[in-house]
C-alpha cells in the first residue's frame, strides 16, 4: 500500500475506535473525533517522533490536547499508535479508567496536559517549546486546539509570545469546524480572516481542507521542514461527523447523543466506505 492508503487506513481505524468508545457511554464528542481523525492519523502515524513503549521518552515530540473535550479522538489515536492497548477502549468514561471523558494527564499515557479550559493549551505549548530550545532538544511541540479557542485572549497573547521568541519548534493545529457549544463559531464571535491574522502575528500559516488526507500530509511535512525562525500554524477546515453521513448532517453535533441502534449503523456505514480494508483483515 502507498503511504496515503496506509494513512487512510489509520484514519479509518481512529474513527472506528472513537465510535466504539462512544457506544460505551452512548454519547460524546463524536462529531469532532470523526472530523479530526485525518489530522491525528498524520500526526501520530507519520509526523511525530514517539516511543509507544516509553510515552515520556525525552526525545519525543509533544502533542498537547488543548481542547480537552476531544479526548475520545486523542485516545483513538493513542490506541492506533500503540501507546494504549485496544482492550482499554471498553473502559472509556468508566470509574478508574485511564480514559476519562475529558483528557487528564495524570491518568492517560501520552497525554501531556489536562486540557479543557479553552485557551490554555497554546500558552503551555509556548513554555514547552521555550524549554526545549534551552535544553537544545530538537523535538517539536504540537498544540491541537479548536476554533472556539480563537475567542480567548490568552490564545493571541501566546501567539504573539511564540513569534517574539522565534519558536520554530512549535506547530499549532487548529480545527475549524465552525461549531461551539453555544452555536456556530462565526456567530458566537467572528474570527476571520484567520490566515491574515496569524500571519500578522508573525506565524507561518497554511490553510487547507482537514479531511483531504494528501493535503494534510503535505502540510505537516512543510511545517516541519521550513527554514525560517517562525512558529507554524496549520488551519484545518473540517467536517464534523466525517465518514458517517447521518452524523455529518445533524444540525447540532457539538455533543452528540446517539440512540443505541445508531452506533452499529454508524460503524456499518464507516466500514462500507473503506472496502479495501478487507485486504488487511476484518476491522476490529
Amino acid at each position: 500500500m502507498s503511504e496515503i492508503s496506509t494513512l487512510e487506513h489509520r484514519a479509518y481505524r481512529i474513527r472506528r475506535f472513537a465510535l466504539r468508545m462512544g457506544e460505551v457511554q452512548g454519547q460524546g464528542y463524536i462529531g469532532q473525533a470523526l472530523g479530526w481523525a485525518d489530522v491525528l492519523a498524520v500526526a501520530y502515524c507519520h509526523a511525530m517522533k514517539l516511543n509507544p513503549d516509553s510515552p515520556e521518552w525525552e526525545g519525543r515530540d509533544r502533542f498537547l490536547l488543548s481542547h480537552g473535550h476531544y479526548a475520545i479522538a486523542h485516545y483513538a489515536a493513542l490506541i492506533e499508535a500503540g501507546v494504549i492497548p485496544e482492550s482499554e477502549l471498553e473502559t472509556y468514561g468508566s470509574d478508574d479508567s485511564r480514559l476519562p471523558m475529558s483528557g487528564m494527564a495524570t491518568y492517560t499515557p501520552g497525554m501531556e496536559i489536562s486540557g479543557g479550559s479553552l485557551g490554555q493549551g497554546l500558552p503551555i505549548a509556548v513554555g514547552m517549546a521555550l524549554a526545549l530550545k534551552h535544553k537544545k532538544n530538537p523535538a517539536f511541540v504540537y498544540n491541537s486546539m479548536s476554533d472556539g479557542e480563537l475567542d480567548e485572549g490568552s490564545t493571541w497573547e501566546a501567539a504573539m509570545s511564540a513569534a517574539h521568541h522565534s519558536l520554530d519548534n512549535l506547530i499549532c493545529l487548529v480545527d475549524i469546524n465552525k461549531q461551539q457549544a453555544d452555536g456556530p463559531s462565526p456567530k458566537v464571535l467572528g474570527f476571520e480572516p484567520l490566515h491574515d491574522k496569524w500571519a500578522a502575528f508573525g506565524w507561518h500559516v497554511q490553510r487547507l481542507d482537514g479531511n483531504d488526507l494528501p493535503a494534510v500530509l503535505k502540510a505537516f511535512d512543510v511545517a516541519r521542514s521550513l527554514g525560517d525562525a517562525k512558529p507554524r500554524v496549520i488551519l484545518f477546515d473540517t467536517l464534523m461527523g466525517k465518514g458517517v453521513p447521518f452524523l455529518e448532517t445533524r444540525e447540532k453535533n457539538h455533543f452528540i447523543r446517539v440512540d443505541p441502534p445508531e452506533w452499529q449503523q454508524a460503524l456499518a456505514v464507516l466500514d462500507q466506505s473503506r472496502p479495501y480494508m478487507q485486504l488487511e483483515g476484518a476491522p476490529t
